[in-house]
């Protein structure tokens, strides 16, 4: 086995610090959002209040959740939960309660009935043409609260982009709604998706949207409750709010990037391309930083439940992660998203140590300490990364940027493995493996 000096370039841990700060009582906040909002005036007295709650990896979801349901229980009303995810957990009931029950939301925990199934109905057409998919369960209902982060989005710019209004349309339109939006690629997400928003604005018991922005930490910062009547106004401004405090890399020219895992918990793309630089949207420009030579990601999350979507971003993946694809998911969420560049699959090699050295052999640097090298669990959790010592003046540079250790091999098992529990002890992966 080749010595390691020659694969690869040494490593240092480096921090990067936040300075939004986070968001300190969660359930107070929500549950006061809630109890001062305008539902009595909405809603009839002991309604039943459908609360929509979608899969993305948002940390507070669970304690939202249930903060939500207390509160409108103490109002009078009889909340219950909805699943507001499109297509995402294999397009059915089962997969959507899967993936719910992966982040803490269950019937048990949150004390209320949860309802994941598919039917929709149709409550309009579209600009285009097309039906206008809505859940049947949280249209029955007398009432709807959205509970949903803001963000950028992961394939487009646009006024409205990930928050509430994209759950209203595409998280409560079931498959069949996000396959009418996605139908029309950029066009469907920036034109279709407000149009049919507005629609939905005006024909569903829309009540009230609590819009979460988180910090570069990847914890809550902000709440802040939307109405029918703020919602497309507020909306986008939070959305610049969120683009200005969200975790990005540092750089702006990287030549190997490794990604610990993707997965659908960090990223609806499975990474996020605000992080990463490449957009990998047919017919668009991929963003202006960072300027990635070679990307390559080592594993797929286990909530991900075998969805690999976004393995395509990168250029190497290793065996592993290939052979975890699960098929169906992977391929109605590619499918109904209609951005089929991004499941490319990528040149895979045997160990997580193989790709380290193609990645280095193939970044256009003729020696492994000129690599500029940098290593991250995932693309939501920034707070600390490991950089190689070409980045050594950057980080020194950075106001935000400090090493917490010297430099040091890249740890790699007798099997080729990354240690990358050791390397990112508090990142989702980290905790997973101390447990409860």
């Amino acid at each position: 086995m080749e010595p390691l000096a020659s694969i690869c370039p040494t490593i240092a841990p480096v921090h990067q610090r936040c300075s939004v700060p986070r968001l300190a009582d969660v359930a107070g906040t929500v549950q006061r959002l809630v109890l001062e909002s305008d539902l009595p005036r909405r809603v009839k007295p002991g309604g039943r209040i459908a609360v929509g709650v979608g899969s993305r990896g948002i940390q507070c979801i669970a304690e939202v959740a249930r903060a939500a349901v207390d509160a409108l229980k103490d109002m009078g009303f009889r909340p219950f939960l909805v699943a507001a995810m499109g297509s995402h957990g294999g397009a059915t009931a089962e997969g959507q309660r899967e993936l719910l029950s992966h982040y803490g939301i269950t019937p048990e925990s949150m004390g209320v009935e949860l309802r994941t199934e598919m039917e929709t109905v149709v409550l309009g057409t579209s600009p285009i043409g097309l039906p206008v998919y809505f859940d049947r369960n949280a249209h029955e209902a007398d009432g709807i609260v959205l509970l949903n982060r803001v963000k950028p989005h992961t394939d487009f710019r646009a006024r409205h982009e990930s928050g509430v209004l994209k759950m209203l349309v595409i998280g409560l339109g079931k498959r069949d709604g996000a396959e009418q939006v996605h139908k029309l690629g950029l066009r469907g997400m920036k034109e279709v998706l407000p149009a049919v928003g507005r629609i939905l604005l005006e024909k569903t018991k829309f009540a009230l949207g609590l819009a979460i922005l988180e910090n570069a930490e990847d914890q809550p910062a902000e709440i802040t409750a939307l109405t029918p009547e703020t919602i497309l106004e507020v909306e986008p401004r939070l959305l610049e709010r969120a683009r200005s405090i969200m975790g990005r890399l540092p750089f702006d020219q990287i030549d190997v990037l490794i990604v610990g895992e993707l997965g659908k918990n960090y990223s609806g793309a499975g990474m996020d391309p605000n992080v990463i630089g490449r957009l990998m949207v047919e017919t668009q420009e991929d963003f202006e930083r960072p300027k990635v030579t070679r990307l390559a990601v080592l594993d797929v999350s286990a909530e991900s439940h075998g969805n690999i979507v976004g393995v395509g971003f990168a250029d190497l993946t290793t065996e592993r992660l290939v052979a975890q694809m699960d098929p169906t998911p992977f391929r109605i969420n590619v499918l109904t998203s209609c951005f089929l560049e991004r499941a490319r699959i990528p040149i895979t090699l045997p160990t997580d140590r193989d790709v380290f050295r193609v990645a280095c052999e193939t970044s256009w640097r003729l020696r492994p300490e000129d690599v500029r090298m940098v290593i991250i669990p995932n693309t939501l959790e920034l707070d600390r990364i490991w950089v190689s010592p070409a980045l050594a003046a950057d980080v020194e540079a950075g106001p935000d940027l400090a090493f917490e250790g010297p430099f040091r091999e890249v740890p790699f098992s007798a099997e080729g493995g990354l240690d990358q529990e050791g390397l990112f002890p508090r990142s989702v992966r980290g905790r997973r493996r101390q447990g409860p």
